[in-house]
């Protein structure tokens, strides 16, 4: 496996960022790594990438141990973090220059990267006068320079306009072909369209981890409801394959149902039988999107 994680764990003070959490990736894979603000991504990948120490725990990547042998698997990995730091002052093809001295890269290697990458035209620019999407492909550059078997890309489509979001999309499937790439990011069409397989984390710890095509023939329908009066939850409880639920606004409640059967005429006779009116009912595709808020913001199971 080129990235291995074995129950990991990190903690802040009294405040556990990371929750003895394993996974495993392989070459030639593209694993979405979601989660929301606070959940312990970024944790997590600072942590694989050696830049700190977990509290417990084991991290392997390309068989060398990160803990105790961090310089070698940093060579090892491209790393294009959240906010992407660049000198600014420099031009750009200085700077990956630059770059491939530190990872003793020949010089020539960054003419093929620039052209990868979509950075020809800017080239000749200071990175101070690009837009902030242009500074993403640089940084995108810099990571994919030294040929890394692992490449993790921290939210690396921010900025980009709808035309460098596809090409940059496009790229990182490329990559993915012959590295093992973790791509963390918030955006679910995203996910959809380049990875392999989703890990999501919540409060610290894995809730999900699936190959996207097995996601998408999860037998789960999510409905939202909105009736005449406030319910409980023990009256919600009795609606049959419920798997889960949460109150939003007033009456209005969305339920996930573990099911294949259509659920609307069931929450009709619910109501009927409990003298309720409904005020709105729709369905909603169980996409990645409702997968991640049920997973993340769900107030319980049942």
């Amino acid at each position: 496996m080129s990235i291995q994680l074995t129950e990991i764990s990190k903690t802040y003070g009294a405040q556990k960022a990371v929750n003895a959490i394993s996974f495993e990736a392989k070459k030639g894979e593209i694993v979405g790594f979601l989660g929301p603000n606070g959940a312990g991504k970024s944790t997590t990948m600072k942590i694989l990438t050696g830049f700190i120490q977990p509290s417990n725990g084991s991290v392997l990547v390309s068989g060398i141990n990160v803990i105790t042998n961090p310089i070698e698997a940093q060579k090892k990995i491209g790393y294009l973090p959240e906010h992407n730091p660049l000198y600014l002052d420099m031009y750009v093809k200085e700077y990956l220059q630059f770059q491939a001295s530190l990872h003793k890269v020949d010089k020539v290697k960054v003419a093929e990267v620039i052209e990868q990458v979509g950075l020809s035209v800017e080239s000749h620019k200071k990175i101070n006068q690009l837009s902030k999407g242009y500074r993403q492909r640089v940084g995108l550059a810099a990571a994919i320079l030294h040929n890394p078997e692992v490449l993790i890309l921290d939210e690396p489509t921010t900025g980009l306009d709808p035309n460098q979001l596809v090409e940059i999309r496009e790229l990182i499937k490329e990559l993915g072909k012959d590295k093992t790439v973790l791509l963390s990011t918030h955006i679910m069409q995203e996910v959809e369209a380049v990875c392999d397989r989703v890990i999501i984390i919540n409060k610290g710890e894995i809730v999900i981890d699936k190959p996207i095509s097995e996601l998408k023939t999860d037998a789960k329908q999510v409905i939202r409801v909105t009736f005449d009066y406030k319910l409980e939850e023990q009256f919600i409880k009795r609606l049959p394959n419920i798997k889960a639920f949460k109150n939003t606004v007033e009456n209005n409640w969305i339920l996930t149902f573990e099911t294949t059967e259509d659920m609307r005429p069931v929450i009709f006779d619910f109501a009927q039988e409990n003298g309720l009116k409904i005020l709105g009912l729709n369905t909603e595709n169980k996409n990645l999107e409702s997968l991640f808020r049920e997973l993340t913001t769900q107030k319980t199971d049942v």
